[in-house]
């Protein structure tokens, strides 16, 4: 069979290294194959000529790139559109489970038909069948292309050299699936998560429980910290302060309600915290294969709002900071991510917006509020959900082609790092940035009196939810940083702005700053994510239902005289 020209051999070829893209169903041992093999961290890149959101990584002289995994049946579309932009020289490397072998070629060998490649066999070490290494030459006699099994998790220097050697000549993948079969299929023991009723129960309590937990210790850890960083930071907050009036702008941007001094280093006292906790705990569950058991046996909730199991856990990963759940819907079924960003940016309360509600309620001396709040956040979040999800996402034709059991084992140290690596240096490297230039900007609005006179503006609209003119302005602030919900309690001097306010108008007003608009830096992340386009309808259409949502709260409470 003739072979494309080796990539330094082709006339005006832009690239420097052959590509390979690898391709495979959801938690089939992708990503850590490729972990092993090449021990780099990913660059995100899109497949050319699609918005197939990929980590690319280098082997060598090679480049590989790591595709979502294919979780719904609808994702066999978005790859079979990736996988046809590709020039005639790039290559695929098609990852099966060796434990469910055969189904895996069924479905995936379509979408690599006429390609070049190969195939490799993951849980090899799961498939205590006699004869594997020989069924497998077997098999790659019969399909015309090379299967190397592995244990992805150790792949050994023999196997890295028979895929190396492999794919130096890659062979073109047939038209038709293999018709050879090899019966192999293990299934690891039926737990409590696998039964009806107590599955989704127990899944639910697994994923809200340490979740709530870790929210609840970073939150304690950042009250104790807090005053004493403010207490740090007092001394150079006065001496810059005490600038010349000409200096009020430098003053505002460093020192004010809004500034780099005031605000920037508590953002690592609320937000660091629960993220790293965040980064540990899903790293256990994805390392464990806990976090597949729960994406199975939440699927069935969560399907009839467009989202999948693990959407649910990147919605409440949103709870820690929106920022890096936005990121890491990178990973989510093709027909399931827009809807899973709309609800973190509605319905994810993060480490500013919902220690800054306790504090409202607190201060207001209505503490129980937060129950009633976080129940209207949940009904609202799955309405809002069901009218604005694809009707494909919500199909149950739409089915999970990943529905088997996975193996439960417990996680590797170097595992644990790798996945919450990536989560924190997302946080570090691309939100805090974006954080300390949001608060330039909302220092400079402030400076300049431009909030003042957005405010002024908005104060008329306050009469739909029942609320004084003087709560225009936390919610508008709110709608830059989700701190901005603190001016309903006020201060020290200055007391609580809604003390006097009915339970009905401090829970409206929270709500209504809290999910209005995302945060600033969550839609910059999503519109950089999807496209400005996507962020645009996505804030438009959140804007309206929060403000019917909390128009009928503020209407149907006063009716109800609470």
């Amino acid at each position: 069979m003739k072979h494309p020209l080796p990539i330094s051999n082709q006339p005006n070829s832009r690239r420097v290294t052959p590509q390979i893209v690898v391709i495979g169903k959801e938690s089939v041992g992708k990503s850590q194959l490729i972990a092993s093999l090449t021990g780099e961290r990913p660059e995100v890149s899109n497949l050319k000529g699609t918005t197939l959101a990929c980590s690319t990584y280098r082997w060598g002289e090679r480049t590989l790139i790591d595709t979502p995994g294919i979780e719904r049946q609808s994702d066999s579309v978005t790859t079979r559109d990736a996988l046809q932009s590709l020039a005639e020289h790039d290559t695929v490397i098609l990852v099966a489970a060796g434990t469910h072998l055969d189904d895996d070629l069924k479905d995936l060998w379509p979408l690599v038909a006429g390609k070049q490649g190969i195939v490799v066999v993951t849980f090899i070490d799961r498939v205590v069948h006699v004869g594997v290494t020989e069924r497998l030459e077997e098999l790659s006699q019969h399909a015309g292309v090379s299967f190397v099994g592995v244990d992805a998790r150790a792949v050994s220097a023999e196997q890295q050299e028979r895929l190396r050697i492999a794919l130096t000549e890659p062979a073109e993948f047939s038209k038709q699936a293999p018709t050879l079969t090899t019966g192999w299929r293990v299934e690891p023991p039926i737990t409590l998560l696998d039964r009806p009723w107590i599955g989704p129960l127990l899944a639910i309590s697994l994923l809200l429980g340490p979740a709530t937990f870790a929210v609840w210790f970073a939150n304690t850890v950042a009250q104790l910290l807090d005053p004493i960083i403010a207490g740090w930071l007092k001394p150079l907050v006065a001496a810059i302060q005490a600038w010349p009036a000409s200096f009020d702008l430098f003053k505002s941007m460093l020192a004010g309600q809004y500034g780099l001094v005031t605000m920037g280093p508590l953002l690592f006292v609320w937000a660091a915290p629960t993220i790293v906790l965040y980064a540990f705990l899903l790293a256990a569950y994805k390392a464990s294969g806990l976090i597949d058991r729960l994406n199975i046996a939440l699927h069935p909730l969560a399907r009839p709002f467009g989202l999948s199991g693990r959407d649910i856990v990147r919605v409440v990963m949103g709870f820690g900071c929106n920022v890096p759940a936005v990121i890491s819907t990178r990973s989510c079924s093709s027909c399931t991510r827009g809807s899973c960003i709309s609800a973190i940016a509605f319905g994810s309360a993060c480490s500013y917006q919902f220690p800054a509600t306790l504090a409202v309620f607190a201060a207001v001396g209505r503490p129980w509020l937060v129950w009633p709040y976080l129940g209207y956040l949940l009904v609202t979040t799955l309405i809002y959900l069901r009218l604005t999800s694809p009707r494909d996402a919500r199909s149950a034709l739409n089915l999970l082609i990943v529905d088997r059991r996975h193996f439960l084992e417990w996680p590797r140290a170097s595992s644990l790092w790798r996945e919450a690596r990536d989560t924190l240096r997302q946080f570090f490297f691309q939100a805090l940035p974006i954080f300390f230039a949001i608060t330039l900007i909302a220092s400079v609005l402030g400076w300049s009196g431009l909030l003042d006179r957005a405010a002024a503006i908005l104060q008329p609209l306050m009469s739909m939810f029942r609320l004084p003119a003087e709560a225009a302005l936390p919610v508008l602030l709110a709608s830059i940083r989700k701190d901005g919900i603190l001016l309903f309690a006020g201060g020290e001097e200055t007391g609580s702005m809604a003390a006097a306010w009915t339970a009905t108008q401090v829970l409206t007003a929270v709500y209504l700053a809290g999910v209005l608009l995302p945060c600033l830096v969550t839609a910059l992340t999503i519109a950089r994510e999807q496209s400005w386009r996507f962020a645009g309808k996505l804030l438009i259409r959140q804007a309206l239902a929060a403000s019917a949502f909390a128009a009928g709260l503020a209407w149907c409470g006063q009716g109800m005289g609470w």
